[in-house]
């Protein structure tokens, strides 16, 4: 596929978990396909440096909003600037995320709530504060990174509580799919195996052959590309592309090595 296919000029794109890994990845990638850009992310320098790097490289118009997903505030705050500044949201791109390693036993009990509310509340309501407009102009495409994990039955060890909120959303996408088709608004999730990305690499431990093993977070935005340049009558509903050198039936990650650090 040539990305060169993918036309986003005059469309508006909202990115959460943008200033790092795979949304940094897709945030640049929209802007070469020509996207103006709404960015959200916890940490604000990164987030403007990322800004202003791409107005300048891609001639796009960018803002960048400081946005901790896990906050129904700062998500509508989210929403409020980007409709201040560009009146709609064409697309919008869910990657925000937090990891969380544990047997579940061990689990910090207070990292329950935070998980459950990045995982999978701030999915589910920035895309209800988003759908509505696009419902009411009958056009939009909401893509979602949910996680190859989700493949799994059962899902990985040490993954308990991450993966099972990321089946909910995988669910909820599915059935998000069925009901926006009939406003023409498509839906599309994305299954990534393991990225090197913020999520691994705090693991200075990590054996290279298993860094080798990790996918590059160009493959995600591959994915992006992919799903933005199919015909109008049709969506992807899923996109999984998984580590070719990866067992999921246990930690891709080894927990040992997570608790060296």
């Amino acid at each position: 596929m040539s990305h060169s296919q993918v036309d986003l000029k005059g469309k508006t794109v909202m990115i959460t978990g943008a200033s790092r890994g795979i949304g940094r990845a897709i945030a640049t990638r929209i802007a070469s396909h020509g996207g103006n850009l709404v960015l959200a992310a916890r940490t604000p320098q990164p987030l403007e440096e990322l800004v202003g790097h791409l107005k300048d490289k891609y001639g796009i118009q960018a803002i960048g909003v400081p946005t901790d997903v896990g906050k129904l505030d700062d998500l509508k705050n989210l929403v409020d600037m980007a409709k201040a500044r560009f009146k709609q949201i064409d697309v919008l791109i869910n990657v925000a995320g937090r990891s969380s390693q544990y047997l579940f036993h061990q689990q910090p009990i207070e990292e329950l709530e935070m998980l459950a509310n990045t995982n999978y509340l701030g999915y589910v309501r920035l895309i209800r504060l988003v759908v509505p407009d696009m419902v009411a102009r009958k056009n939009g495409h909401i893509i979602s990174v949910v996680s190859g994990s989700t493949l799994c039955d059962p899902i990985p060890r040490t993954f308990l509580t991450y993966s099972s909120l990321k089946m909910g959303l995988r669910a909820f996408l599915k059935g998000l799919f069925w009901e926006m088709r009939e406003h023409n608004i498509k839906v599309t999730s994305l299954l990534p195996g393991v990225v090197a990305s913020d999520l691994t690499d705090h693991l200075k431990d990590v054996a290279k052959e298993q860094r080798d093993r990790l996918m590059d977070p160009n493959a995600v935005a591959d994915m992006v590309s992919f799903a933005l340049s199919v015909p109008a009558n049709s969506c992807p509903l899923e996109l999984a592309v998984i580590n070719q050198l990866t067992t999921w039936t246990k930690p891709v990650i080894d927990y040992q090595q997570t608790q060296a650090k």
